[in-house]
């Protein structure tokens, strides 16, 4: 039978503090017979880093997935409820259900199971490690694909954060359909035509 300490899922969300893009959320039930050194919170690993860990977890843990919420549900419903959205997308699509999650932050998403909410868990416990490393992973892999589809703003370098590159090029482009126009930088400039991102 599988010892208690198999069905814990941590859970954690990146891209609430971007101007654009989704926020993706990670759940991941590592397993105990395969540790994984190295495991940090996301932030403070180099993206090569974040690479060879991501492929390590996914080799490694007994189950991981990602859930998301879109722009336009950030729009419609706040970023922290669009983040703990996420998350219960992210715990949903797990193929193992976890008897316990630990949830990065000061919020717990509605879940079938116990949760608890760890502020500062991406640094102090390891499943929530792993689920900010893929979450980080596939959140720039979005704003890759972004960048492609809307070159002028430069989502590859900031990722959608508030730089002062990506804020100029809203002043000078206005926001294209990938910004959140709720978030209050982009919000200023909603009077203005939208970007050259946008297509009929």
């Amino acid at each position: 039978m599988m010892d208690d300490s198999c069905c814990i899922a941590g859970v954690d969300e990146v891209g609430r503090g971007p101007l654009a893009g989704p926020v993706v959320a990670a759940a991941v039930i590592l397993d105990p017979a395969r540790p994984i050194a190295g495991l940090a919170d996301s932030k403070q690993l180099t993206a090569h880093q974040r690479e060879r860990l991501r492929l390590e977890i996914e080799d490694k843990a007994l189950s991981f997935a990602l859930g998301r919420a879109e722009v336009e549900e950030i729009d419609a419903l706040n970023i922290l409820q669009a983040s703990l959205l996420a998350m219960e997308r992210a715990v949903a699509a797990l193929n193992v259900q976890p008897e316990r999650a630990l949830i990065d932050g000061s919020y717990c998403p509605r879940l079938p199971c116990a949760a608890q909410a760890i502020i500062g868990g991406d640094a102090k416990i390891p499943a929530i490690s792993a689920a900010s490393i893929i979450a980080k992973v596939a959140r720039d892999r979005e704003m890759a694909i972004l960048d492609s589809i809307y070159p002028e703003y430069g989502f590859c370098r900031h990722k959608g954060y508030p730089t002062r590159a990506h804020l100029e090029a809203l002043r000078c482009l206005g926001p294209s359909p990938a910004h959140r126009r709720s978030f209050a930088p982009v919000r200023a400039l909603g009077a203005r035509a939208w970007g050259p991102g946008i297509r009929d």
